[in-house]
C-alpha cells in the first residue's frame, strides 16, 4: 500500500484545479478538441512519458514506463463537452456559447493529469507500463473505439491486465464517496430509425391517400408494448422515441412519416434478441397497412461490464484511502451508456461513480449530469486522482 498517493494527491489539487477551471472555461465537443488537447500536452509536458496524438481525433495516449519490468495498465479520461447552454452560476463559466462541460469531462481530464503526475513520482519504484488514455468524443461518437483502432491497447507493448476509470456525478452522494458494481455497470444501446412512405393527399379525404402518421403512430405504441410484454425484468430493455417528424400543415397528408427511438439493454444478449423482433414488427406493421417502411437498426455501444477483480481492487483502495464510509456497492446499473464499454470487453477493468456533490447541495435533489445547471465540487478532483493512481500501483505490483 501506498498511502503517500491520498497527500500528494491533495499537495498538487490547487493545480489540479486551476486545469479543470482552465477545461471548463473552453469545453469542446466532438473528436477534434484543439484547445483541450493542448491543454493536455502542456499539463504533462515534462514528465518521464511517451506521448502521441490521435490521427483521425484529437486523442493524447501517454505511457509511462516503470524503472522495472512488470505488466500493463490503462487509466482513462474523456476529455470532450456537451452541446448545451450553461446556466450554473460558477465563476469559471464556459466562454463558448452553447457549448459546457456538464457531464464533468473536465473532472475526468484534471484526475488523469493528476493520477499520471502521482505515478511519474514514482516511477523508478513501478514494476510495469501505466497507458493514460486522454479521449474525445465519449458524447455520442465513439471515441473510444476509434483510439482502439489507432492502436491504443498496443500502445504499452504487451497485453493490458486492467483498466480503470471514474466517473464523476453531481448528485446521489457526499462528495468524494465512490461505487462501483460487478457485472453490467452501464447499458449497451442502438438506435433504431423508421421512415413510414405513404401516399400524400387532402387532409379531407383520407380514403385517397395512404397517411403514414397512425401507421407510425401504430409502430410506436406496438414498440413499447414489445418491451414490456416480451422482455424480461430482470434483463430489462429501455425504448425511448426522442423524434418523430411529418407533415407541414394540419389540411395535408404527408407522404411520409419518420421516428428515431434509442434502446437500452443490460446485457448482449438481450440486445441481440429485441432488435431483430422490433424490425420484424415495424415491417409487419407497415405490410398491414399497404405502405413501405424504410427500418435501421444499429447497435452503438455495448454494456459495460466491470470484472469482479477491478471492483474488488476499486473497494478495496478507496477504503484503504478513505475509509468504509467512502464506499457503497450500486445496487443497480444505470441505463445511460458508454464508450469506456469497449475497453472493458476486452480488458479487466471497472468504471468507479465518484460523487462530486458541492457542499450545501441536497444530493438528493441536486442537478444531474448533462443539466444545464449541473455544478461539480472541485474537491473530487484529488480524491479521483490518488484512486486511479493508486489502483494502477498495485495492479502491476500484484
Amino acid at each position: 500500500m501506498t498511502p503517500s498517493f491520498r497527500a500528494a494527491a491533495e499537495a498538487i489539487a490547487p493545480e489540479l484545479t486551476l486545469l479543470r477551471h482552465a477545461l471548463h472555461r473552453e469545453p469542446e465537443t466532438g473528436l477534434q478538441l484543439p484547445l483541450t488537447q493542448a491543454k493536455v500536452l502542456g499539463a504533462l509536458a515534462g514528465l518521464p512519458l511517451e506521448i502521441s496524438r490521435g490521427k483521425a481525433l484529437g486523442s493524447v495516449v501517454a505511457v509511462l514506463r516503470g524503472g522495472r519490468p512488470g505488466p500493463a495498465v490503462l487509466l482513462r479520461g474523456d476529455m470532450d463537452a456537451l452541446p448545451l447552454q450553461e446556466l450554473a452560476e460558477v465563476p469559471y463559466r464556459s466562454r463558448f456559447d452553447g457549448v459546457m462541460h456538464a457531464c464533468g469531462h473536465d473532472q475526468h481530464v484534471a484526475i488523469l493529469v493528476g493520477a499520471a503526475r502521482l505515478l511519474c513520482a514514482r516511477r523508478q519504484e513501478l514494476p510495469g507500463t501505466v497507458v493514460f488514455m486522454f479521449q474525445p468524443g465519449e458524447e455520442g461518437y465513439d471515441g473510444a473505439g476509434l483510439m482502439i483502432g489507432e492502436g491504443l491497447l498496443e500502445a504499452a507493448g504487451s497485453p493490458l491486465v486492467g483498466a480503470y476509470s471514474v466517473h464523476v456525478m453531481s448528485n446521489g452522494a457526499q462528495c468524494g464517496t465512490f461505487h462501483g458494481r460487478v457485472g453490467t455497470q452501464t447499458a449497451g444501446n442502438a438506435e433504431l430509425k423508421v421512415t413510414v412512405r405513404g401516399k400524400g393527399g387532402h387532409g379531407s379525404t383520407p380514403h385517397s391517400a395512404a397517411d403514414p402518421v397512425p401507421v407510425a403512430a401504430e409502430m410506436v405504441l406496438a414498440l413499447q408494448n414489445l418491451v414490456t410484454r416480451t422482455t424480461s425484468v430482470f434483463d430489462p430493455v429501455v425504448l425511448t422515441v426522442g423524434v418523430f417528424a411529418a407533415g407541414t400543415k394540419l389540411n395535408i397528408i404527408p407522404g411520409t412519416a419518420e421516428f428515431e427511438a434509442t434502446v437500452r439493454s443490460t446485457s448482449p444478449e438481450a440486445m441481440a434478441d429485441f432488435l431483430p423482433r422490433a424490425v420484424r414488427l415495424v415491417r409487419g406493421i407497415a405490410d398491414g397497412w399497404g405502405v413501405a417502411a424504410d427500418v435501421s437498426a444499429e447497435e452503438i455501444y455495448p454494456a459495460m461490464i466491470a470484472a469482479r477483480e477491478a471492483v474488488d481492487l476499486g473497494r478495496e483502495v478507496v477504503t484503504d484511502l478513505y475509509g468504509e464510509a467512502g464506499w457503497y456497492t450500486a445496487e443497480h446499473p444505470i441505463m445511460a451508456s458508454e464508450d469506456f464499454s469497449r475497453v472493458t470487453a476486452v480488458t479487466p477493468g471497472v468504471q468507479l461513480g465518484l460523487s462530486a456533490c458541492p457542499p450545501g447541495t441536497d444530493p438528493a435533489t441536486a442537478p444531474f449530469n448533462h443539466s444545464a445547471y449541473a455544478v461539480f465540487d472541485d474537491a473530487a478532483i484529488p480524491a479521483g486522482a490518488a484512486v486511479l493512481a493508486e489502483m494502477a500501483w498495485r495492479r502491476v505490483r500484484a
